[in-house]
């Protein structure tokens, strides 16, 4: 596991569950504790090992939010669902989500099948919000990689942290990718100024001109 901040922790993904998985991270509140998106599926219980390792209890995580309908961040919330846990999502990958529809959430591409879940929270317009006691978490919608993709961010002693999962992408139509409104959505991202950036596959990356290189580097890979 890896320590953001206090309230913040890398807790899933390669080298810490499965390498299918994308990097998981947990925030913890004051109330209650959320997972930014869940892995690939097979993965769940050593996620959850590794919150108790970190000398906190996985029954204190409440939230899963679904950064966007891939199966590699969403194969496990058929089983955090069934601890009660309760899924946040946006509205326009719920077809991703709460069917199965296996080109949309790209479960063929990985071989595997996905248990589809009814979306407890659901974020229907441009932002959204997380109240976990003295820590919300922000969401703003960011169509492009998927037409419900996310970010979640989030403001500590100062400092924004911002998970973005594939702001870098993939794209494709078998998704409804769309990089016209990706590029708009990763301006929006870079207007949010982060200090921190949490990313889903590229690992946690430090300094407002870093992220924001970062961000820049893939807008230029993909003119569109």
């Amino acid at each position: 596991m890896i320590k953001i901040h206090d309230r913040v922790y890398m807790v899933g993904g390669y080298g810490f569950s499965r390498p299918e998985d994308c990097l998981v991270y947990l925030v913890k509140g004051d109330g209650a504790m959320a997972l930014i998106d869940c892995g690939a599926g097979k993965s769940v219980n050593a996620i959850l090992r590794n919150i108790n390792a970190l000398g906190m209890d996985e029954n204190q995580v409440k939230y899963v939010i679904a950064t966007h309908g891939h199966i590699d961040h969403i194969g496990g919330l058929a089983q955090l669902k069934q601890k009660g846990i309760k899924v946040v999502a946006h509205q326009k990958d719920e077809e991703a989500i709460a069917q199965n529809n296996p080109k949309l959430n790209a479960a063929d591409m990985y071989g595997t099948r996905y248990q589809p879940v009814e979306i407890d929270q659901v974020v229907d317009g441009e932002t959204g919000e997380l109240d976990l006691g003295g820590v919300t978490v922000q969401m703003l919608h960011t169509p492009g990689h998927t037409p419900g993709s996310m970010v979640a961010y989030l403001d500590l002693d100062g400092q924004r942290i911002l998970f973005g999962q594939d702001i870098h992408g993939p794209f494709s139509s078998s998704w409804r990718s769309n990089i016209k409104q990706w590029r708009d959505s990763m301006q929006k991202v870079i207007g949010l100024q982060a200090d921190i950036l949490c990313e889903g596959h590229f690992g946690v990356i430090e300094g407002k001109k870093k992220v924001e290189d970062f961000i820049k580097s893939h807008l230029r890979a993909n003119p569109g």
